[in-house]
């Protein structure tokens, strides 16, 4: 019976996961308390029982996993929307989503439990310094127009122009995009009836913001009466102060604002159609824009903004239709505080992996450490500077900056005062639901933040793309930086004042300083230098041989990319570290493809520099590991073949065999003996 019982149990388990569900007995429901409940992300160890395949819808499967995870640890869960095969949220009540993550991480099929948190707007804190509200009877400007976007200059020349003006005009005379190139914008939605964006460049996106309950029946931070759909339209953002107050609202404490139009703002920056007599001009030109929502009332759940990275990169999120036009960039005007997380870096990694670039804001917390997700590796991270290339003051910095880009400063701080150098973009008139048609930020509804640093950078990354689409994410984050124009190494602010230079985060804010290429990133963005730089060659290498070993020769080929007009003059390969196993090539270095004859195992590395038809070179090292031969089994000298034992072991054999006979033999003969000397069973 002891044996049985782990039987017993696995049949109880797999009565309890794989049951029809219609046959399961339902947990006990409850309506949910808004203030009171717990969301985390739960993703499932591949090969769990927890995720086994069912013939079940997918919302049918999330709730099971669901019920099933909370049988084992003890306390009710609610199933929340999937965001991938074997990843998904759950709700709790009675504790937090940080005590419930800890709890539900311990446990042996969960690869990884985060909170579900929100991740708010990017955008310019409401302090004077930095923004200027809307004065009736006084609207337009600024005198500078689209300042950033034209070539560096001095400031306040007739030129209208600035230092760290990122110089997208004289990208156009080299690529205005391909249509081939979509970046998607997950922010709040668009208004699609604005006047600048009714080019065909813009793409229909998608609405991911789901309900703030279990039940599927809340929806007061999606604001539009429903889920996810394929309806991207913004309805608004704003925050009432009886939303703010009440606490049974998932809106409780939340900041009364009135609504933000930023998934309009920043998508115009890119994608505000060019050329057509009418508003600004876009930087993308001719890529498609895509806007993904998933910030709604205050700001928007992390399970929302991650499934909306997978949708828009068109990786499979279950239960929603895939993407027909999968992005190449994704960029995020949001974030929160905090170090990125094992769900952050998950879907970054997998974007990564599909040659998906993400870009995303670093934050407005006036010099504090990066936001989340402009901290996760495999993002660009993007500070916001001044006009003049000095930090602005509500930009955060750090190491994990990638490159600097204008956020919008406005010099003046006096009331009435117009706004010098604000970021001019498409936005709405409304104050809480939208006005119809379209206006334009300006002097006076001034847009800031690093929110509109990051979009520079995302529409650089598409005309980069457009150029080269075989680059990868980590090469065009390469060009982006090497392409970079240096900080100013000092400056005054406007009342003669020397600035200082920037440090590290430190828990106190920093306003205005002078950035530095560990805290800002690599320079100041430069769009021109780094699309020209795309149309050049890229060296690769790519190793043909599928499994070097020593002894056998080992073929390198070149799988350099070279721009739309370009062809590759050159090769040069030179042999970097021989590692004691190759001494030179075997035959010519100079051809697209070289050989090399390993004489043992270990490790040699090459360099190859590839040359264009202008002269532009560019470098690759790679690494080769080599095998050694592998070593067929030995036989036994006196084995005589087919693994049957020498004679040798026969002998032994034979000889431990007859002494145990013998024993055997003499054990039987003593039990007889005694047998016989007992007494019967009828003696006296």
């Amino acid at each position: 019976m002891q044996a049985a019982r782990p039987l017993i149990r696995a049949g109880v388990l797999a009565t309890a996961l794989f049951a029809p569900f219609a046959l399961q007995a339902p947990l006990a429901q409850s309506v949910p308390s808004a203030a009171a409940h717990a969301r985390v992300i739960v993703k499932y160890r591949e090969g769990s029982t927890l995720t086994q395949a069912q013939a079940l819808s997918p919302a049918a499967q999330h709730t099971m996993r669901a019920q099933a995870l909370g049988r084992r640890i003890g306390m009710q869960l609610e199933s929340g929307r999937g965001l991938s095969e074997r990843s998904q949220v759950v709700v709790a009540r009675g504790m937090t989503s940080a005590q419930l993550a800890a709890r539900i991480g311990a446990e042996r099929d969960v690869e990884y439990a985060v909170a579900d948190e929100r991740k708010y707007i990017v955008a310019v804190p409401n302090d004077p310094l930095y923004v200027s509200r809307a004065i009736s009877g006084m609207t337009g400007g600024p005198d500078v127009g689209q300042w950033y976007l034209k070539p560096p200059g001095a400031a306040g020349t007739a030129a209208r122009t600035a230092p760290s003006a990122i110089n997208a005009e004289q990208a156009w005379d080299l690529t205005t995009g391909s249509a081939s190139i979509v970046v998607a914008v997950l922010d709040t939605g668009l208004r699609f009836d604005h006047p600048d964006l009714q080019g065909g460049n813009v793409l229909p996106g998608y609405d991911m913001v789901s309900a703030d309950d279990a039940l599927g029946t809340d929806f007061r931070t999606a604001n539009d009466g429903n889920g996810r759909d394929a309806d991207a339209s913004d309805p608004g953002d704003f925050v009432t102060s009886a939303e703010a107050s009440d606490g049974t609202s998932p809106l409780f404490q939340c900041r009364v604002e009135s609504s933000s139009w930023h998934g309009t703002q920043t998508l115009g920056l890119i994608g505000a159609t060019t050329n057509n007599g009418v508003g600004i001009a876009g930087l993308g030109r001719s890529v498609r824009v895509m806007p993904v929502r998933v910030l709604g009332k205050c700001g928007g759940y992390d399970s929302d903004i991650l499934a909306g990275m997978r949708w828009a990169a068109g990786l499979n999120v279950p239960g929603l239709p895939a993407n027909p036009n999968p992005a190449r960039v994704v960029n995020l005007s949001l974030g929160g505080t905090g170090s990125c997380n094992a769900a952050y870096a998950t879907e970054t990694a997998n974007l990564n992996a599909a040659g998906v670039v993400v870009v995303a804001s670093a934050g407005n917390s006036a010099g504090h450490a990066v936001n989340t997700p402009a901290n996760c590796a495999g993002v660009i991270a993007v500070a916001g500077i001044r006009h003049l290339g000095t930090k602005v003051g509500f930009s955060d910095l750090g190491p994990q900056i990638a490159i600097s880009a204008p956020g919008g400063n406005c010099v003046n701080i006096g009331n009435n005062e117009p706004c010098l150098y604000p970021m001019v973009t498409t936005t709405n008139a409304g104050t809480t639901t939208p006005v119809a048609g379209g206006i334009y930020s300006d002097a006076f509804v001034a847009s800031l933040g690093t929110s509109f640093a990051s979009p520079l950078v995302a529409g650089t990354a598409a005309l980069m793309l457009s150029v080269q689409p075989g680059l990868t994410p980590a090469e065009v984050k390469g060009k982006l930086q090497a392409t970079a124009r240096p900080f100013p190494t000092a400056a005054v602010d406007e009342g003669g004042a020397a600035v200082p230079m920037c440090t590290a985060p430190n828990g106190a804010d920093q306003l205005q300083c002078v950035c530095t290429t560990g805290l800002c990133g690599a320079g100041m963005l430069d769009v021109r230098a780094a699309v020209l730089a795309t149309m050049s060659v890229q060296a690769r290498i790519s190793i043909d041989t599928a499994a070097p070993t020593a002894g056998s020769p080992v073929v390198l080929s070149s799988s350099s990319l070279v721009g739309n007009g370009r062809s590759i003059s050159t090769y040069q390969w030179t042999l970097v570290d021989g590692g004691g196993i190759v001494t030179a090539f075997a035959g010519a270095a100079n051809a697209s493809t070289v050989t090399l004859l390993p004489t043992g195992a270990g490790t040699f590395s090459v360099r190859l520099t590839t040359t264009d038809d202008v002269g532009v070179a560019s470098t690759a090292t790679q690494s080769v590991s080599v095998a050694a031969v592998p070593v067929a089994n030995a036989v036994p000298a006196d084995s005589g073949g087919g693994g049957a034992l020498g004679a040798e072991w026969l002998l032994l054999l034979f000889a431990a065999t007859l002494a145990l006979a013998a024993a055997d033999r003499a054990e039987r003969r003593r039990t007889a003996r005694l047998s016989a000397a007992a007494p019967g069973p009828d003696r006296g």
